[in-house]
């Protein structure tokens, strides 16, 4: 032992192994960013060694890059992290919520040179490279995100490659595709239908509710995260994901007792076809949408969507419920939005609105079983405030008409609680 100025004994310093540096950490490989509008940002190469482009958007949660990269709802983006440091705690095999990376690229301010996490089974960097897909670290992401909150979303690239000019680069971001118009649900639909069976686990929440028996949940799988089915599993429902291909007359005779419609990427007006199912079906089943679901949901009913300027995508979004007047922090990915007016002329009522803007955050249908909201309830991660949604849709499920007030504010104070909803 050996004494600080002030006499007392100091143990002396330990030398620790790190995890090893991948390749492109012990090679700093210089990359850029380049947006349509012009604006070049130099940083260092990390993932994959390669060019993409993809629509520029910014997430403000803290924490669940790896939640984020694998949300299906990332399709044809590149992903901006807001919060300083990525990569810190590795990445761990049970917190994927699809088969695959979705985003096309990532941008970070700092990467963590090494990871600290007993679940982790390997490198952010290492992954990313694994999966071809391209990031870039060591830009001012303060003065990006400024940029895209003031001139909107825009088209970019992320590249690696110095044989390409900056001016190469900004000319294929303005070539590349813009996001409206594309239907990127195609893309990540599953190709055949399924059963999912796994349950939330040591995640269970105690005020789950009770339920007699299972109830049988086709889901319209659009692109949807992991943590949805698993809540629906862990609330004693039989869950069978679809693909966007399913008619309405296998739907009606499915036997089902209610229809989910999951969240995904892309702009809602261009899944024309599902669309038209859900018009068919409408009013037959208690139907559930989520976020691209809930767009859905709204043009089957006859609603307008439109384009954000550059979205909500966050663990901190506030929204309230304007049934119960409880305000919930959600975790929210998404681009599009419902138009309110053209919403309320279909019939359906505004449950819940984003209180950063005024704009419709969920709705119900006054007449048909039908509900939905723009945000994800099953967080992943997130705060756990928007569960109860999962127990509306049990009641609805188990009433057959869309949830009320008194349903929103029951589950709500059941999940403050901590108890079980009967």
């Amino acid at each position: 032992m050996v004494g600080n100025s002030c006499g007392w004994p100091m143990a002396r310093p330990r030398c620790y192994r790190l995890h090893p540096m991948s390749a492109s950490e012990a090679v700093q490989t210089p990359a850029r960013l380049a947006l349509e509008d012009g604006t070049v940002f130099t940083g260092r190469s990390f993932g994959a060694a390669s060019t993409t482009t993809g629509e520029v958007v910014f997430n403000t949660a803290m924490a669940g890059y790896q939640e984020a990269l694998t949300d299906p709802s990332y399709r044809g983006q590149v992903l901006v992290m807001t919060a300083t440091q990525m990569g810190n705690y590795g990445i761990a095999e049970e917190d994927v919520e699809s088969s695959e990376v979705a985003v096309q690229g990532f941008v970070v301010r700092e990467l963590s040179r090494l990871h600290s996490n007993h679940r982790a089974v390997d490198h952010l960097d290492a992954w990313l490279a694994k999966a071809g897909v391209p990031g870039i670290a060591e830009i001012d992401t303060r003065a990006l995100v400024r940029r895209l909150r003031e001139a909107g979303a825009m088209r970019g690239v992320v590249s690696s490659d110095a044989s390409l000019t900056d001016q190469d680069l900004i000319e294929r971001a303005r070539a590349s595709e813009p996001m409206s118009g594309r239907n990127l649900a195609a893309e990540v639909t599953p190709k055949v239908e399924g059963v999912f069976t796994e349950g939330l686990g040591a995640w269970g929440m105690p005020w789950r509710p009770e339920v007699e028996g299972s109830y049988r949940v086709l889901a319209i799988d659009c692109g949807a995260k992991r943590n949805i089915y698993r809540h629906l599993v862990d609330r004693g429902c039989e869950v069978r994901f679809l693909p966007l291909s399913i008619t309405a007359e296998a739907i009606l005779e499915s036997g089902a007792d209610g229809l989910f419609v999951s969240n995904g990427p892309g702009d809602p007006s261009a899944i024309e076809g599902t669309v038209e199912t859900l018009r068919s079906v409408a009013g037959k089943l208690p139907t559930f949408g989520i976020c691209l679901g809930h767009q859905l949901l709204a043009l089957a009913l006859g609603a307008r969507t439109w384009k954000l300027k550059f979205g909500h995508r966050g663990a901190n979004q506030p929204v309230r419920n304007l049934l119960s007047g409880r305000v919930e922090i959600t975790s929210q990915n998404h681009g599009f939005c419902v138009d309110e007016e053209s919403l309320v002329a279909s019939g359906a009522e505004v449950t819940h609105q984003h209180l950063n803007d005024g704009t419709v955050a969920g709705f119900r249908h006054r007449e048909m079983p039908i509900f939905s909201v723009q945000y994800h309830p099953e967080a992943s991660p997130g705060p756990h405030d928007s569960t109860y949604l999962f127990d509306c849709f049990i009641r609805s499920m188990a009433s057959r008409r869309s949830p009320e007030a008194s349903d929103f504010s029951t589950s709500q104070a059941a999940r403050a609680g901590g108890l079980r909803v009967s």
